[in-house]
């Protein structure tokens, strides 16, 4: 091989195949694919190291070595596909066209011609963007479609017989100069579109397909030429549909280009196949479609489409209206106790079905309280394609991994529709900071910038795009949320009381005694099938939104208990509003519906507004409840039985922090850090307004704290409510 020959970057290839990897340090790093060396690596493990400059690489388990095109080559392409422009050569002795004939074919185009294309739904503006012509060809006229190579060059015209010669020219098409083989017509919309594509069967369909704004691509070949070696350039592609005639050769070659991308183990797509309805005749097409029935472009992809392989329907007929005690019994299977925890965590990753109301959540506790049990636990509910699950991860390693590179915009396009998102232990929130306008729903597409080194050191930004919304869960150790980051999350904590982790010990114990029994006994039971089933069928449903029935209710429950409002009410009746449209969802079958909107209805309201009640109280504090119970369980009782006599605070004793980790030992039976109490606990409590700390009047090197006034109604309140956020028995 000529090593002077110029070829892409490792990167643009990698991307190309649809192959996740990271970078660091002029490295980058992906799972092997030579072997099987990364089978029982972590996600965030690999081996497979490139050179990112010269493509080189080296499995630092398997000893693999070589460079792109030795890795062309095991991948299954050839040499030629990884130079900077590929042109395929010429193994057909196919001549060459002249720079002149594509313009000269322009200026002789015969105005019945143009007004045949008219007709047929190609606009002019189609026309003269495509240079599509007329001129004569191996002694007849025909239109002529010049066809560019992936370089963007003209390489052929494929010539359509005039209309006016149907009766005398047998041959419906040929190709100019003699020789050239399929090719795609469409390398530029190809490199273009990052949502949906459609394949189509013929040059004029594609035109057509662009007149309604619909991106489109096809083999100059016919229905059954669309070539294997062109998969890894839909790597950039979310949903790739295909429509070919409704002849039996179109529907032969619908399914092989299907299958193809079907089984190929790197270029993973929504794949969709398009079916045309019977009425656009025996060997209709989509020109047909749109021109003789006066189509619909929406209904080609909401009602002619199906997914492939096309899943099985979910019966819904045994499904019955279901709220929260059911829902709490079915998730206890795995989850004990924690009732309100799980109720919330499995409503919040539902609403990633919905359009704009997704909750995020935040789960905030010390380590080894189970903070990501939970969430873990209920998204295993949910099909694997929806779940989206993330250890510590930077926010430049966040967005190369779940991105998809687009070289021709140098964009990271980030796509989280309809996904649940778990972060499992992130030491900081620096991610979330980048993610602040995302998480509050400001705008569906946001575009941000970020910042990464280069290969010489320096710094380089990166554009990301971000699109859809999804049900984001945070889990942390760190009790010190930033107020912006805490403002966008319902936070939760996990109970850490004798008797949840008695049977946390319990049900640990029957898991590992017998692996693969737990297993079968969990999936064996029909509660737990039937709300899997529930939940693909919720997805099938596609709602696209949900209306609320009774919104004069919504104020008037919210606004009973609450005499003074506070901005932070704005945020909180949101989140009711998002448990109310869960519930709805849930209960999809009984609502009332209007094609893809449901309405939420009085029971949706009551029963949100019940779960709610559970967690208002640190909500509207905006701590997490594993410092709301703390304050309750141990630093007021502690300064009770210091001040016995005293119903508030003024001419009390203060605490000191030794006396609240003495009461924290006495209550809970371990041992809470000094440095855990004074750096993370009482900051986030003298924040909130519920502590105040003032030195030692007889020793200024001493701070005493002091519980906030009003503590009998406070006190009162809790009591109201079984202890608040501990005693998660829901009495609906």
């Amino acid at each position: 091989m000529n090593k002077n020959i110029e070829t892409i970057k490792v990167r643009e290839y990698l991307d190309r195949k649809g192959i996740k990897y990271r970078e660091s340090g002029g490295e980058i790093i992906t799972k092997c694919i030579f072997g099987n060396c990364d089978n029982d690596s972590r996600d965030n493990e690999a081996h497979l190291y490139f050179d990112a400059e010269t493509s080189q690489y080296d499995c630092k388990k398997c000893g693999a070595k070589g460079n792109i095109f030795t890795l062309a080559k095991h991948l299954g392409d050839q040499p030629s596909d990884v130079f900077l422009n590929p042109i395929k050569k010429n193994t057909s002795k196919a001549g060459t066209l002249r720079a002149n004939v594509v313009e000269q074919c322009c200026r002789q185009m015969p105005d019945r011609i143009r007004q045949y294309l008219n007709n047929r739904g190609i606009t002019d503006e189609l026309i003269e963007d495509h240079h599509i012509g007329y001129g004569s060809f191996y002694e007849r006229n025909w239109i002529t479609i010049p066809i560019r190579g992936f370089d963007g060059k003209f390489i052929y015209l494929k010539l359509r017989r005039d209309p006016a010669d149907e009766e005398t020219n047998p041959d419906k098409g040929k190709v100019f100069p003699f020789g050239h083989g399929a090719e795609v017509y469409g390398w530029d919309t190809l490199r273009e579109t990052e949502e949906k594509i459609v394949i189509c069967e013929g040059e004029l369909d594609r035109l057509v397909l662009l007149s309604k704004g619909i991106p489109a691509v096809t083999s100059t070949a016919g229905a059954k030429t669309f070539k294997k070696e062109w998969l890894s350039y839909f790597g950039n592609v979310r949903d790739v549909y295909v429509c070919y005639d409704i002849d039996e050769e179109g529907k032969l070659g619908a399914d092989r280009v299907l299958e193809m991308f079907n089984s190929n183990e790197r270029i993973k797509p929504n794949l969709f196949k398009i079916t045309l309805p019977e009425e656009t005749g025996k060997k209709g097409d989509i020109t047909d479609y749109f021109i003789k029935l006066n189509g619909n472009a929406n209904n080609l992809f909401e009602k002619f489409s199906k997914e492939y392989p096309e899943r099985e329907k979910v019966d819904t007929s045994k499904f019955t209206p279901m709220f929260s005690d059911e829902l709490i019994d079915t998730l206890g299977l795995t989850i004990k106790k924690d009732e309100t925890n799980k109720l919330i965590t499995f409503l919040g990753e539902l609403s990633a079905y919905t359009e704009d109301s997704q909750l995020n959540i935040s789960f905030i506790a010390p380590s080894s309280t189970g903070k990501s049990y939970i969430p873990v636990e209920t998204v295993s509910l949910f099909p694997p394609k929806d779940r989206i699950l993330v250890g510590y991860v930077s926010p430049t390693a966040f967005f190369h991994d779940q991105g998809r590179y687009i070289p021709e915009k140098d964009e990271h396009v980030v796509d989280l529709s309809r996904k649940v998102m778990i972060f499992l232990d992130q030491p900081h929130t620096l991610l979330l900071q980048h993610l602040r306008p995302f998480l509050s729903h400001d705008q569906k597409e946001l575009r941000i910038k970020i910042t990464d080194k280069n290969q010489s050191g320096g710094h380089r930004t990166k554009n990301i795009l971000l699109k859809g919304f999804p049900s984001v869960v945070f889990c942390t150790a760190s009790l010190k949320l930033d107020e912006q980051e805490a403002t966008r999350f319902l936070l939760l904590s996990p109970e850490t009381n004798q008797e949840k982790i008695r049977e946390g010990i319990g049900i640990k114990i029957k898991k590992e005694t017998d692996l693969e029994a737990f297993g079968a006994w969990l999936e064996s039971d029909e509660r737990r099938q039937l709300l899997k089933q529930r939940i693909e069928a919720i997805k099938q449903e596609e709602i696209k939104d949900i209306k609320l029935g009774c919104p004069d209710l919504i104020e008037k429950m919210f606004l009973e208990d609450r005499p003074i409002l506070k901005p932070k009410h704005q945020r909180d009746v949101g989140r009711i509003i998002s448990i109310i449209k869960c519930f709805a969802l849930l209960n999809l079958w009984w609502r009332e519906r209007k094609g893809s909107t449901i309405i939420a209805n009085e029971e949706d309201v009551r029963e949100a507004f019940k779960v709610w009640a559970r967690v208002a109280e640190s909500q509207e504090l905006n701590i997490p409840p594993y410092l709301y119970n703390l304050y309750y369980e141990i630093i007021l009782p502690a300064w009770r039985d210091k001040n016995p006599d005293n119903g508030e605070v003024s001419g009390t004793t203060g605490l000191l922090r030794s006396e609240i980790l003495k009461k924290h030992h006495e209550v809970y039976g371990r041992v809470l850090n000094d440095w855990f109490l004074r750096q993370q606990v009482l900051p986030v409590l003298e924040n909130s307004g519920l502590i105040s700390q003032e030195p030692d009047p007889t020793d200024k090197r001493r701070v005493l704290l002091y519980p906030v006034a009003g503590i009998s109604r406070v006190e009162e309140k809790y009591s109201e409510f079984g202890g608040g956020v501990k005693d998660e028995i829901l009495n609906f």
